[in-house]
């Protein structure tokens, strides 16, 4: 790891243009390659494969933020309508996205209500729950889905 961190980094960093990212990325690359230590065949060139890693793992992550970003903008267009809507009309709406809330399984349910009322980012939320942030996303993206469907 201090043999190959910096520039895994600095690397990482040349994809994606934020510091937090690039640590995630990095982070995940190398946890995965000690957890998967013993499958590693030492013939092939460590430098190149921990590269490769970095770059597919920025795009994993690229793809799910894509995904959310779009899920995101999708439910605040919806909020935008149910704002133009008559009062009578808002509160039967609001009723109704409060019980599709309560319905969401427990977790996808606290996890979307920190980000959604509390207004927790997803590092956040990950740190306060002691969870991943890929945790956090599937959860939101989970959340999304379900809303979706019952609304």
């Amino acid at each position: 790891m201090d043999l190959y961190y910096q520039k895994l980094c600095a690397y990482s960093y040349s994809l994606c243009h934020d510091y937090s990212k690039t640590e995630d990325i990095v982070q995940n690359v190398l946890l995965r390659l000690w957890i998967n230590r013993n499958k590693i065949n030492p013939e092939l060139s460590l430098i190149n494969f921990l590269y490769k890693s970095v770059y597919n793992e920025f795009i994993d992550q690229y793809r799910k933020e894509k995904l959310l970003t779009y899920l995101e903008k999708e439910h605040f267009e919806r909020l935008q309508l149910i704002m133009e809507n008559e009062p009578d009309e808002l509160d039967s709406q609001t009723r109704q996205l409060k019980s599709a809330i309560d319905r969401l399984p427990p977790k996808c349910k606290k996890v979307f209500l920190l980000n959604k009322r509390e207004g927790l980012t997803h590092i956040e939320i990950a740190e306060y729950l002691n969870i991943s942030k890929r945790t956090v996303d599937w959860h939101m993206t989970n959340a999304f889905k379900i809303l979706r469907k019952k609304l």
